[in-house]
Formats: structure tokens, C-alpha cells, sequence
């Protein structure tokens, strides 16, 4: 037997990509409760295609928030800025948007499973992935030595939740960002 061509591979890894898509931004605009009809709807595949890539809603989730997990980790090695503190903070910003569209994720998720799963297991890796840019800054005396990186993450966490829309929590994930340089002049 021959291997299928390769186009079809491809349109395989394209569609893949479109459901994902898809469903990130049905998820963001209609939260936990979008449907796999209507994220087969936004990709412009089948509802067989969507299925046949992700067998449950809880495939479909995890394959979300996973992807967004790979792209925040990936953004901490390729983050551009002037000097250490600016390539964290640029990174920071990246983590929070991350945060910021995830919740509808987690939410799904939460439905169909617990918080002790591997699925939230991602913290790990965010923290591996942005120790490196938390290290550079404190060691250039730009960014607070007093802080380690789950501390400063909590804190972007924390204002991701604040209720309000990202106009409002803007300026308050600058004001704390301000606080870790300054925090670097004592």
C-alpha cells in the first residue's frame, strides 16, 4: 500500500490549524459554552473533519489551551527589546494576554475535569521558558532581585482577573510592571 500524498497531509495540518483557530476565537468571543458546531461553522470544515481531529470537546480544549501554552513558551525565547528588562517586560505583557484569553479555556475544561489533571500542568513550563528573560533583567540591576518569577506571575495573574474590560486592567499591569523596575533602584 502507498502512502497518501502529501497535499493531503498538509490540508490535514491546515485544517487542524483552522479548527484551533477557530475555536480560540469562538471561545473568546462566546466563552465556554461555543459549540462544536459552531467552531466546525467558524473553521469552514465539516463537522466529520472537526470530529475526526478532535474526538471530544475536551480534546478540542486541551489541544487549545496546550497550542497557547507552546506560544507563550515560545515567545520567551524570541521576545525582542532594548536591554533584559525590556525583553521581560515584553514577555509579561505576551503572559498576560495569554491569560487574559484563556479563561474561557479553562472553564471548558473545568466541566470535564478536575484541577489536579495533567492538563494544568502548565505552569512548569511557562516558568522555564521566562526564567531565563527573569534572570537576564535582575542581573543587569533592571529589573527587583526580591522577586522570583511565580511571584511576578501570580501578579499578572491577578490583575488578568480583575473584572473589567483590557482597556481598564491595562493601566494597572503598567503601574505593577513600573513597580519591578523601580523595584531594581532600591
Amino acid at each position: 500500500m502507498t502512502e497518501p500524498p502529501t497535499s493531503k497531509r498538509v490540508d490535514a495540518v491546515r485544517n487542524r490549524q483552522r479548527i484551533l483557530q477557530a475555536a480560540r476565537a469562538a471561545f473568546s468571543d462566546l466563552g465556554a459554552e461555543a459549540s462544536m458546531s459552531e467552531i466546525a461553522r467558524r473553521s469552514g470544515v465539516g463537522p466529520a473533519t472537526l470530529y475526526r481531529n478532535f474526538a471530544t470537546r475536551r480534546d478540542l480544549l486541551e489541544a487549545v489551551l496546550a497550542d497557547e501554552v507552546d506560544e507563550v513558551c515560545a515567545a520567551a525565547a524570541t521576545v525582542e527589546g532594548d536591554s533584559p528588562a525590556d525583553r521581560l517586560v515584553a514577555w509579561l505583557r505576551r503572559f498576560f494576554q495569554y491569560v487574559t484569553t484563556k479563561r474561557p479555556v479553562v472553564i471548558g475544561l473545568l466541566e470535564h475535569t478536575d484541577r489536579t489533571d495533567p492538563v494544568f500542568d502548565s505552569r512548569a513550563r511557562v516558568v522555564a521558558a521566562a526564567g531565563p528573560l527573569l534572570s537576564a533583567a535582575q542581573e543587569a540591576h533592571e529589573i527587583a532581585s526580591d522577586l522570583d518569577l511565580d511571584r511576578i506571575l501570580d501578579l499578572v495573574v491577578a490583575i488578568a482577573k480583575i473584572p473589567g474590560t483590557h482597556e481598564y486592567r491595562q493601566p494597572i499591569l503598567d503601574a505593577a510592571i513600573a513597580g519591578l523596575r523601580a523595584g531594581a533602584a532600591r
